[in-house]
């Protein structure tokens, strides 16, 4: 049950591909990998059906949860390059109204950098309230931030992503949200498809359905696993571990890949696409941005290490003991060593999906599976794939 090609030299992924259904669990899933602007590995595989009736297509979507948020910094960063807003100045600059309850000194830096306090809103988000940007931006800049911004960090799951979006809608010329500045302007000129808002007319049948995974006590206990106090905290309602991850309040994780939410615009955690997408993405990216304009510096600025804080890389709401963000991406570091140097950047998401740049290699990667894993980064499955890949090169 797996198609699709491999380049000369790359075959040990197409190996580890077909490990990750005899060996790993995996139930349906795509691998895609660009170097130097071409696709050298290009793979999919298994069922995108729980009943393990329905092959994965070349063209099967899935939900990638936080990797959206990877996608989204790109449709930020093109708008960077165009000098729409400035990533070191402050938010109140381009949207006044966002500058209440402390936020008045937050900058776009900090903002898209999880440092600014505002994981999670005291408003119940209903896809009503979602589907109506004027009021959600009202409600978004009347929000307290959970600690002084700037001077801790801690991962924003949903919100985060919301706040980005209204901040470009207010510096693009015609008012738009992520989903459509990114539909528009960066995946047009590329040819691709990927959705932040997926369009209620696209076929059912493309889209793949997720199933939970059973957890496992490896899955606490090795590098990207949950936290202990991740978990504890998540089952009580008034810590902000749980509150970060549970508004929008869902029925279940798998929800997001379903309407109404993957109709929104949430370009933290229902962005719908393919493995190749996010490849061809990371791809354009890390060979220097030219067919979407997107200039040196602002790559440089995505290259370069986060700016430190004084309090150090303890994440306030997963509870890593460190974790490395800057401009919507997650950066290298000690306990996860994506990528050939401290230049790569990329995203992970829920269950196992991933994407990255690697502007050493000129290579971008993505990995999109349907059986969701409990690993917050580094799934076997997807690590598999990585490393059979750095090895070719």
């Amino acid at each position: 049950m797996i198609e699709g090609t491999v380049a000369a030299g790359f075959e040990p992924v197409r190996e580890e591909f077909a490990r990750n259904f005899a060996e790993r669990g995996e139930l349906g899933a795509a691998c895609a990998i660009q170097v130097d602007g071409e696709l050298v590995v290009d793979l999919w595989g298994g069922y995108r059906d729980r009943a393990g009736t329905q092959p994965w297509q070349r063209d099967t979507l899935a939900t990638v949860y936080s990797s959206t948020k990877g996608v989204a910094s790109m449709a930020v960063a093109v708008a960077h390059s165009r000098g729409l807003f400035d990533y070191d100045a402050l938010v109140t600059k381009y949207w006044p109204e966002f500058g209440q309850a402390g936020k008045e000194n937050v900058t776009v830096r900090q903002l898209l950098g999880f440092q600014a306090g505002l994981p999670t809103v005291d408003t119940p988000l209903t896809p009503e309230l979602l589907a109506d940007p004027d009021r959600l931006g009202e409600v978004l800049a009347r929000q307290a931030p959970a600690w002084a911004p700037g001077t801790a960090q801690g991962y924003h799951p949903l919100v985060g992503g919301l706040y980005v979006s209204q901040l470009l809608r207010r510096v693009d010329p015609k008012g738009r949200l992520i989903g459509r500045y990114l539909a528009d302007e960066v995946l047009v000129p590329l040819g691709i498809e990927f959705y932040i808002g997926t369009p209620p007319t696209i076929p059912e049948e493309r889209i793949a359905e997720l199933v939970p995974a059973k957890p496992a006590l490896r899955d606490f206990t090795t590098p990207g696993g949950v936290p202990t106090r991740m978990l504890l905290e998540f089952m009580l309602p008034w810590t902000l571990t749980a509150k970060s991850f549970s508004n929008p309040r869902l029925r279940d994780i798998t929800a997001l890949s379903r309407p109404p939410w993957r109709e929104l615009d949430l370009p933290a955690g229902n962005g719908v696409g393919t493995a190749r997408s996010l490849a061809a993405l990371y791809g354009e990216f890390a060979t220097g941005g030219s067919r979407l304009g997107v200039d040196r510096a602002t790559l440089r600025a995505i290259e370069a290490d986060p700016v430190p804080l004084g309090t150090g890389s303890r994440d306030r709401v997963m509870h890593l003991a460190e974790a490395r963000f800057s401009l919507g991406f997650w950066k290298p570091f000690a306990a996860w060593r994506f990528g050939t140097d401290s230049r790569a950047y990329g995203t992970p998401g829920a269950g196992g999906s991933f994407g990255m740049a690697d502007p050493a290699t000129r290579s971008g990667f993505g990995y999109v599976p349907n059986r969701l894993g409990r690993r917050l980064w580094n799934d076997p499955r997807e690590a598999a794939l990585r490393e059979a890949f750095q090895r070719c090169l």
